[in-house]
């Protein structure tokens, strides 16, 4: 199985750092591409440059380098997840807007019917937010806020990660015990 993992520049970066560690253990080929915000973001909140994440990846690919292969419907992938996606990047995808290889790699995935996910980050909702979340679903692409459910009663912050990856590895239908389970 291969995977895109994107960062964008939310809040969020927690998320992503996990999901690429869950992913690496399970020895599942990952192809990483962060926005410059993204980088500033999982600096910030983690503590990680980019050469970390990087670490965490099978490849990595420029934010610049629309010639990368993730940016090509001939290069086969599985499945991608943009963790956390910011709001610039969701009306980027939403408007077909391809300025960038991660905005480039939503709209391949897109147009090859290949399973997207966003993780979108951001807090109250705009009509202009929610407008192009519609859009997306419309058109088949999950829209995935990370909001942590409090029935598994959590006890620290790494409780309420894993519990948010492992519903991310559920959309990717990658069997995993990360989730707590409702019982």
């Amino acid at each position: 199985m291969k995977i895109v993992v994107g960062i964008s520049g939310a809040s969020g970066a927690i998320y992503a750092v996990s999901l690429l560690k869950a992913l690496k253990e399970l020895g599942i080929e990952t192809h990483l591409v962060v926005t410059s915000m993204g980088r500033h973001v999982a600096e910030h909140e983690c503590g990680m440059s980019i050469n970390d994440l990087q670490g965490l990846s099978s490849y990595y690919h420029d934010n610049e380098n629309l010639a990368a292969p993730i940016s090509s419907g001939s290069f086969k992938v599985d499945k991608m997840v943009v963790v956390p996606c910011s709001m610039k990047t969701l009306s980027g995808v939403a408007n077909g807007y391809s300025d960038s290889l991660l905005s480039r790699a939503c709209d391949v995935t897109i147009k090859e019917g290949r399973k997207l996910i966003l993780a979108v980050r951001e807090t109250p909702l705009s009509p202009i937010h929610l407008k192009n979340m519609l859009v997306l679903s419309q058109i088949g692409v999950t829209i995935f806020p990370p909001s942590p459910g409090f029935y598994s009663h959590p006890e620290t912050v790494e409780d309420i990660v894993l519990n948010i990856t492992g519903k991310i590895l559920d959309l990717l239908d990658i069997d995993n015990d990360l989730t707590v389970r409702w019982k």
